[in-house]
């Protein structure tokens, strides 16, 4: 006992002593952003000549994800342990104020008035209050491949007449069609919009039913892909399969080093030139800043002329300072050219804290139409319609009182349960005997309490309040009532909690079935002593258990596209037809659901060869001189056998698969229209794409946890041996 307590003393006192630091005259300045490699070495360059200008002041760079960079901020921000300057795109500049994560810059600077343009600035002003500044542009332009084409059409129109020109394979263009930032770019040029000023949702109307033909159109032409994602256009463009794309200048990135191409600004579409959304980066200030001034130095830097130069010219970044688009050296770039003249045609992106909510049901509606689901108005009505239940208003605050009485209670009836046990003399007793195992177990048990017990605990609380991001109020129960009851509506609608609940049980009995027999089978062929290369053969169908399991999405995702995967190539070859996979329920599903059989089978077989080779073969030679056929020594033995092993990894494998996000969420996407999504997805989307509702996720999260637990209970007691005993 004596060793756990100084252990503890010497973990606090190394917890008590001060953090290092460079030097007592050093000032120090963490800045959080997102950039790639390139736009990261300019950055680089950038505060290095800040630092150069300000002796003393040292600024740490970090990178962070840029798919986990907004849930970062808001968590660290608010504990102390955030950045002190961040770079963010001016759209979410609203969510960081009511958020309270970013503090008032203060007066402009006058290097950085005169030089960038008032609307660039405004954009990162809230209520009259100026929360950073600009530093960057981001917006789309076209990228055309010289050698295949020696002019850029100066229409979408003349893209048409290329098909028949271009070699077999080679598509004219490559964009985003089922994506509402891009197809915003049309949207622009016929007068429509995707969010007006005052927050309604506007993707309705003859502008969004013209824009959705067009698409409708160039896809049905072959003049653009089927399914387009992002990777699939760079991969077209990168290896010459397309003749132009429609992208921002992180696709310059990721393109070879021999390729020739040029970037022009977006081309007309029915007379009108496109004009699509452009972002402006800034640098904020973030609340709590450990040198508030010595930070609105940085930031003053970053946006003037000298530290935009470096960023430009390096990191190849548009950058908002005027005097720097005027450097010679600038100038002849015709990349940031191209796009210094594409944003000058570009659209702001709002900044209405409804603006992020817009895109997917948008986008829902995209698909639909360009897929021929559902005439383009209705599908338009429905994306409408979807936006209006995303952002409704939330539950109104209750008093939780009531609430905090029967919890308090609850906690009373536990404690008063607990000290009866434990005064009970032969608790006490059997207490006194196992103490020393407690001991050994004490810091597993912690670090349990730590990372899992208190995380579920707060996950919990979480549940019990609604609103959007850190905007949130007590609500009681509200959450599980309106999840419950479909939200009103009929318990199996569209979207419902049970019609998911349905589609997540029938996903994870499917695939328990078949990683189970696929599993089985290969195990009982490998444990045949007359194969040859059993080892060979074992490592090779563990691979794919080896290998992650988002790679694997990823790859089967491209298999099932409908124009270049792999499985309609091999179905073309038989004589049939393409199929759209993600354009029905029962094609998506059994896309998923081929997806993860790949992933589970390997765990099923690598058990049962575990288990078999458990097996005395006393046995088999036994029933053999018996008489039993290979059938009823399998069925008599083998089986009732193998059950104490693959009942804990059938139990395992249905908690995994009934929370298999990565499979459901990178493989269909929850396509079509969200039918394929299973429940710990739908967690996922209430969270992070529907207004940040944490607490509705956190419900759900709750739900699917008593659910596992019910479950695996369940099938814990329809497993136990007859009398209760093992």
């Amino acid at each position: 006992m004596k060793r756990w307590f100084a252990l503890a003393a010497a973990l606090a006192s190394l917890c008590l002593l001060p953090s290092p630091q460079a030097s007592a005259d050093e000032t120090s300045v963490t800045l959080w952003h997102a950039y790639g490699e390139a736009e990261a070495r300019g950055l680089h360059e950038a505060i290095t000549a800040f630092e150069a200008a300000h002796p003393g002041v040292n600024v740490t760079e970090v990178a962070v994800p840029f798919g986990a960079y907004a849930s970062k901020l808001e968590s660290a921000i608010p504990t102390g342990n955030g950045p002190d300057v961040f770079i963010v795109a001016h759209d979410g500049i609203r969510t960081y104020v009511d958020g309270e994560l970013v503090a008032s810059i203060g007066p402009i600077p006058t290097a950085v008035s005169d030089d960038v343009e008032r609307g660039y600035l405004d954009a990162f002003r809230v209520d009259n209050v100026l929360y950073g500044l600009p530093i960057a542009l981001k917006c789309t332009a076209l990228y055309v491949n010289e050698a295949l084409l020696a002019t850029p059409p100066a229409s979408l129109e003349e893209f048409r007449a290329l098909a028949p020109v271009l070699a077999p394979g080679v598509s004219p263009l490559a964009f985003e069609t089922d994506s509402a930032y891009y197809a915003a770019a049309v949207l622009h040029a016929f007068g429509g919009e995707l969010l007006d000023a005052t927050g309604h949702y506007t993707f309705t109307g003859p502008s969004a039913e013209r824009t959705v033909a067009v698409l409708r159109d160039l896809v049905q032409q072959d003049v653009v892909p089927q399914d387009a994602s992002g990777a699939l256009v760079t991969q077209l463009f990168a290896s010459g399969r397309a003749a132009a794309a429609i992208s921002g200048p992180w696709l310059a990135t990721d393109l070879p080093a021999g390729l020739r191409y040029r970037v022009v600004p977006l081309p007309t579409v029915g007379g009108h030139r496109m004009r699509s959304f452009v972002s402006v980066e800034g640098a904020l200030l973030a609340r709590g800043a450990r040198d508030a001034a010595t930070s609105r130095d940085l930031i003053a830097f970053l946006a003037s002329p000298s530290g935009a130069l470096p960023r430009a010219l390096i990191g190849r970044q548009t950058v908002t300072s005027n005097a720097v688009q005027a450097d010679a050296r600038v100038a002849n770039d015709s990349l940031l050219s191209a796009f210094r003249a594409a944003a000058s045609h570009s659209v702001l992106m709002p900044t209405h804290r409804k603006m992020r909510a817009a895109f997917e049901p948008a986008n829902r509606a995209l698909r639909k139409a360009l897929e021929g689901e559902m005439p383009i108005r209705v599908a338009l009505a429905e994306g409408a319609h979807r936006f209006e239940m995303i952002t409704r208003e939330t539950m109104p605050a209750q008093n939780p009182t009531v609430f905090l009485v029967v919890v308090g209670l609850l906690f009373l009836v536990l404690t008063i349960v607990s000290i009866r046990k434990i005064a009970d003399a032969g608790m006490r007793a059997r207490i006194r005997r196992s103490w020393p195992a407690y001991r050994y177990v004490l810091h597993a048990a912690l670090a349990i309490a730590l990372l899992v017990i208190l995380p579920l605990l707060v996950g919990a609380a979480t549940s019990f309040f609604a609103g959007h991001g850190r905007d949130m109020h007590f609500v009681g129960v509200a959450n599980y009532v309106d999840i419950l009851t479909a939200q009103g509506g009929p318990i199996f609608a569209h979207g419902s909690f049970w019609l998911v609940l349905l589609v997540t049980v029938l996903w994870t009995v499917l695939n328990l079935l078949l990683h189970v027999s696929i599993g089985v089978a290969l195990a009982l062929a490998l444990h045949r002593p007359m194969l040859k290369m059993r080892g060979a053969y074992r490592v090779l169908l563990i691979l794919p258990w080896a290998v992650p399991s988002y790679v694997t999405a990823l790859a089967w995702k491209g298999m099932f596209h409908r124009q270049l995967g792999s499985v309609n190539a091999i179905l073309s070859h038989l004589g049939v037809e393409p199929v759209s996979w993600f354009a029905h329920f029962s094609t998506a599903f059994a896309a998923n659901l081929a997806t993860n059989t790949w992933l589970g089978f390997p765990f099923m077989m690598v058990v049962t060869l575990g288990a078999l080779a458990s097996i005395p073969n006393d046995l088999y030679e036994a029933a053999s001189v018996d008489g039993a056929t290979s059938w009823q020594r399998f069925r008599f033995i083998t089986l009732p056998l193998l059950g104490p092993a693959l009942a804990p990894a059938v139990a395992m494998g249905a908690v995994w698969t009934f929370n298999m996000f990565n499979v459901v969420f990178l493989v269909s996407g929850g396509e079509p229209d969200g039918t394929t999504e299973i429940l710990v997805s739908e967690a996922y989307r209430w969270a992070f794409t529907r207004s940040q509702q944490y607490g509705y996720a956190a419900a759900y999260a709750v739900l699917i946890f008593l659910l596992l637990v019910g479950g695996n209970r369940l099938l814990s007691r329809n497993t136990e041996p007859v009398g209760g005993t093992r």
